[in-house]
Formats: structure tokens, sequence, C-alpha cells
């Protein structure tokens, strides 16, 4: 049964969450979500560069050869990101000092080429761009959550305003990676509660959530043909 607008926009942010569901582009999730402000600059990066990919493979989806199309998805992505870190070094340099390595590394994030792979690959250009806007949400508000919760534990501050100083002393282990894993998997029970008191499955995990994975089954089935001959 097709989907609505609406349920192809909101399966991102909860129910296929690419982060806490999924659990794709976790390195710049653990990395990035020190503070509000990172978390923010990094969630929108990695939303331009969702919408603007599914829209460009859907639109040419017939026309990429399947046997290139890892190697256009790739290139077209990095044109994108190329885009989006020069808008960020002209306009927020600051920003683009703190996001660091992170920020050109968006070309392999596993969420884009994953929705390019799983999702632009397969259908029509809205609902194309609605997957990518829902993956985008879900990506940030979950990189902006833990950004809060690390940030005001961490140093009692959001965004950079002080909030528990003179309070509660910055409890310093969240700013280190041991406090990033502990609220990560804070965030993927609470997340796994609520998609499963609407009655849903946990999302599956393994080959099937990979974006290499037709590929993979296509080139078992030839080992299997050669080696019957």
């Amino acid at each position: 049964m097709a989907k609505t607008p609406w349920q192809e926009f909101s399966k991102g942010i909860i129910k296929e969450n690419p982060v806490l569901r999924l659990v794709l582009g976790t390195c710049a999730t653990l990395a990035l979500s020190t503070s509000a402000s990172n978390a923010i600059g990094m969630g929108l990066a990695t939303t331009f560069v969702l919408v603007c990919s599914n829209t460009v493979i859907s639109l040419l989806r017939k026309v990429i050869p399947d046997k290139v199309r890892i190697p256009c998805y790739i290139t077209l992505i990095a044109g994108f990101v190329t885009i989006v870190q020069m808008l960020v070094e002209a306009y927020s340099p600051s920003l683009k000092a703190a996001l660091g390595i992170f920020l050109p590394l968006i070309v392999v994030n596993c969420i884009i080429l994953g929705r390019a792979e799983m999702f632009a690959n397969k259908n029509n250009v809205l609902p194309s761009i609605l997957d990518a806007l829902g993956m985008g949400v879900g990506f940030t508000a979950t990189l902006l959550v833990m950004g809060i919760i690390r940030e005001l534990l961490g140093a009692g501050t959001v965004f950079g305003f002080p909030i528990t100083r003179g309070f509660i002393s910055p409890i310093i282990i969240f700013l280190l990676p041991p406090g990033g894993f502990f609220v990560f998997g804070m965030l993927i029970a609470l997340a796994n509660k609520l998609a499963a008191g609407k009655g849903e499955a946990p999302a599956e995990l393994g080959c099937q959530s990979c974006p290499l994975c037709e590929s993979c089954s296509k080139l078992a089935e030839k080992e299997k043909e050669g080696a019957k001959k």
C-alpha cells in the first residue's frame, strides 16, 4: 500500500530514525554532539545534501547505468557537499572550524548513500524529497537532543549560555566519548520504546540495511553460477 506524504516524511523521525533505529551515521553523531550549536550545523548541512542528492538521483534513476550507479551517486553527493562546504566557509568560518573533517566526510555518510540506493533509486521525485526531509529531520533532532544533554551536563551551558553554573558542577565525562556512548544508548532505548508503543517491530539490521546489499547478492549469484560450470 502506497504511503501518504506525511507517512513518507514522518517515518524518519522515530520509526526509521537513521541514527537511533537504523544505527547509521554514528561517527558524526558521537563526535559532533558535544554542543547544541555543532549539532544543528551538522544536521542542517546533512539534510541539505540529503534532499539535493535524493532529488537528482530520483530524476536520473532511469538514465544512470546500473553497473556504475554507486560511483555516480558518490560523485553527485560530493558535488553537493562541496557546495555546502564553500557556503559554510564563506558565511560561518567558526562553524567550519568546529565541524572540522566531518563536514567533507558527509560524502561517505551511510545515511545519504543508503537513502539514494534504497529509496531515491526506486521512487519518484516527491516521495524522495519527503523521505530525505524526514531522514534529515530525524538525524538533526537526534544530534540536537544529544548535543543539548551532553553540553548541559558536561559544561553547564546550552548554545553557549550558562544554565546550571552555580547550581550543579559540570560532569566532564559527558563531553568525552564514554558520555557520548551513554547518552546514545539511552536515546536508542527510548526510540525503541516509543516505536514499540505504536505496535511496530524494531528495525531489523543486517545485510538488508546496507546500500550495497543488492550488488553483493548479484555478485554471489554470479560466483555460484561460475562454480557450477
